[in-house]
């Protein structure tokens, strides 16, 4: 085997960069794809054979996704000559207009070659391989610039086999129709129920039981998720003063190295994620707002840019405290913006989460595995973190495939779990009481709180409670007893005969 593309350069020469999410091999044999953990092996017969810079490069961009964080370590290492010579051999070639404009942007210096006349306009990005934004024109190397950021921040989003079956699926619409026969009455209280639970699941995986103000202040913030601007740096840090203990409240961002340890028997720490130095914050912050208002006003599939968005958030860590909650926060915001969301709705994507912690915590360390053994740094006896390399392009750069597929994953678990189940549950529940009533003319709380108890115990009243309810005969207690048991077999007949979630993610499917 022999390496190929953005591999052979790497190993070429020495970069320290993250592994590419494709790795492209020259082997004796045909054309086949095969996988190794996370990474996509792409292997090749020997005619797709590259020698040198400008051959592995041109190999990289009209077969491997775009990898920035590689491309500016190469550019950077690469004598800038060989470049300016690959340009004017072939100055209208779409491959060295686009390295051409790659190094420009992602260093920040001009190429000693002259602007390309009238000819026509080559994506930066091709959209049948990438997720893009709408294009901004370059006159310079007559390039289409359809990236998701900026040179400051940039997330990539390649289109995987999973992720186009998960954008095609239709999720906003098996939800929609869940909900377009519901009365609003019953419409409220399962979005009531939804609310509350993404707050309490939202606050638990952080080990948390807030406090009632707490939880009403995050509730408050998830029904304002539509009108809340994220790039409103003020915004965020009130936010984040709302659901934290108030003697954590930030003024601004962090001004400490923050990282994720634990405390090992000897008392040193074992390091699994160290967050962005807290002076790259403030332009990592102001980059990352500027990609989501590109994000948005481009429409770019509403799953993947909340999933850009919210672990963006969480992996730059720009407070001390709260970050995790609004990673969370961020994916309800990008969402109901968009209009993803059934109106008064929301997917309870933290019950997903904490429900199955081993896969969003896995979902979370591969980031981290990635970054982690490329980053150089100093700890003291008290804890104190000091990086001591420049790391902020390992923050700036990154692939948000993974991130939109996991997503996609926890928001069909919630249509189908949490509210499926909750508009389910309702139903029976007010037919139940209507049942009741129609037995017993009994005021409606309190039938309420009769039909609670016996589905509680499974369809018959506890002994331990039948004096709560003296007044009624045991004939009539009887009666209604039978009356929730007959919602209860309809409801687990429902259950088996409701169709699977529309496309490719199947009902009792796990997230990724």
């Amino acid at each position: 085997m022999q390496s190929v593309g953005l591999a052979a350069l790497i190993e070429e020469m020495r970069l320290r960069v993250p592994p590419p999410a494709v790795r492209s091999e020259i082997v004796s044999g045909s054309r086949r794809t095969l996988t190794a953990g996370r990474t996509i092996i792409e292997q090749y017969p020997k005619r797709y054979e590259a020698n040198g810079v400008t051959e592995n490069l041109r190999f990289a961009l009209r077969y491997e996704p775009v990898d920035l964080v590689t491309l500016k370590a190469i550019f950077l290492a690469v004598p800038r000559t060989e470049l300016e010579a690959w340009v004017r051999r072939e100055p209208t070639s779409m491959y060295s207009r686009r390295i051409w404009y790659l190094y420009e942007e992602l260093t920040g210096k001009t190429l000693d070659v002259p602007d390309l006349g009238r000819i026509g306009f080559a994506d930066l990005l091709d959209p049948a391989t990438h997720l893009t934004s709408a294009p901004i024109r370059v006159r310079r190397q007559r390039i289409n610039d359809n990236l998701l950021g900026s040179r400051a921040y940039c997330p990539v989003i390649r289109r995987t086999r999973e992720l186009e079956d998960a954008m095609a699926s239709g999720l906003d619409r098996d939800a929609r129709a869940l909900t377009q026969n519901c009365e609003p009455g019953l419409l409220a209280r399962a979005g009531h129920f939804l609310y509350t639970q993404e707050t309490k699941s939202s606050f638990a995986i952080e080990g948390e039981s807030p406090s009632t103000g707490r939880a009403d202040r995050f509730v408050r913030a998830l029904l304002d998720g539509a009108s809340f601007d994220p790039s409103n740096t003020q915004a965020l840090v009130q936010l984040q003063n709302s659901i934290v203990d108030a003697r954590y409240a930030a003024q601004g961002w962090r001004s400490v190295q923050n990282y994720v340890s634990r405390t090992r028997s000897d008392y040193t720490q074992q390091v699994y994620y160290i967050c962005p130095k807290p002076g790259d914050v403030p332009e990592l912050m102001n980059a990352w707002s500027r990609s989501l208002t590109r994000m948005r006003e481009s429409r770019i599939d509403p799953v993947s840019a909340a999933a850009a968005a919210a672990f963006g958030f969480v992996f730059i860590h720009p407070f001390e405290d709260g970050n995790g909650r609004i990673h969370r926060y961020l994916v309800h915001n990008v969402l109901a913006r968009a209009g993803y969301t059934p109106d008064g709705l929301l997917f309870p994507v933290s019950a997903v989460m904490l429900r199955n912690r081993a896969a969003y915590d896995e979902v979370l360390a591969r980031f981290s595995n990635r970054i982690l053994p490329l980053i150089d740094y100093e700890m003291d006896d008290q804890g104190r973190m000091t990086v001591t390399n420049e790391t902020i392009d390992l923050y700036r750069y990154w692939d948000a495939t993974p991130y939109a597929e996991y997503l996609y994953g926890c928001i069909a678990e919630t249509i189908r779990r949490e509210l499926r189940e909750e508009i389910g549950f309702l139903r029976l529940f007010d037919r139940a009481v209507n049942a009741t009533m129609n037995i017993v003319d009994m005021p409606d709380r309190r039938a309420s709180l009769l039909v609670r108890l016996i589905i509680q115990n499974e369809g018959r009243l506890a002994n331990n409670r039948r004096n709560d309810f003296a007044e009624l005969t045991d004939e009539e207690l009887g009666r209604i007893e039978l009356t929730v048991q007959s919602e209860l077999a309809c409801r687990e007949a429902e259950r088996c005969s409701q169709e699977p979630l529309s496309g490719g993610l199947k009902r009792g499917s796990e997230p990724r």
